[in-house]
């Protein structure tokens, strides 16, 4: 949808992952790596997107900062890039990439509807911004780990995201919960968003 409004997938998916990102830094080998795509296509847009004012590249001082409290050597060489939030642009694309992520969460929770027998469905991590979270999604049922990676790859090829989630069939939830077990407790303590539960009704 968005890179009919844009001209361009690639540019959309680097606006979702600066977003996403605020305050980090980014290179332009790294966002190859996240995006999938050439990197000419990459440095491009980069170039689209600096002349609008919406990103902004480092300065050799700032990359310096960086270089210093990295384990990476190499990383002064690199030219940056960050989101410029102090762009006159910068509100209004913030909401509407916001618009945009939540019908892609919609179509992701209908993909797992539509799937096999999903009991449980939480979403945490890159889509609640808890930063500390192990994993952004947790699966519960007996749908199968080919299913599961078939509906996250497309999620992630077309916005431009890596999610990281675990399945879980539901007697292993369950004894996993009764043992309190700290991976599990790590994501349901942390700030999440139950998309579907069909456990709680059968406790019922």
């Amino acid at each position: 949808m968005l890179e009919h409004l844009f001209g361009s997938r690639t540019r959309v998916k680097l606006l979702r992952i600066f977003f996403r990102d605020s305050d980090k830094y980014f290179y332009v080998r790294e966002l190859t790596r996240l995006l999938d795509v050439q990197i000419n296509a990459v440095r491009r847009e980069l170039i689209n997107l600096s002349k609008a004012g919406i990103i902004a590249t480092i300065s050799e001082e700032s990359v310096a900062i960086v270089a210093a409290a990295s384990d990476d050597p190499h990383e002064a060489k690199r030219k940056y890039y960050q989101l410029n939030q102090s762009s006159v642009l910068y509100p209004e694309l913030r909401a509407l990439l916001m618009k945009s992520h939540m019908l892609g969460e919609q179509s992701l929770v209908e993909e797992f509807k539509n799937a096999d027998d999903v009991r449980l469905l939480i979403f945490t991590g890159i889509f609640t911004n808890a930063k500390e979270t192990p994993i952004d999604m947790l699966v519960v049922g007996d749908i199968s780990e080919r299913r599961v990676a078939k509906i996250i790859a497309d999620f992630e090829h077309e916005h431009g995201a890596q999610v990281r989630y675990t399945v879980l069939s539901v007697r292993e939830y369950s004894e996993r919960k009764q043992l309190m077990d700290r991976f599990l407790y790590a994501v349901l303590d942390a700030p999440h968003a139950v998309a579907i539960d069909t456990l709680k009704r059968d406790r019922v």
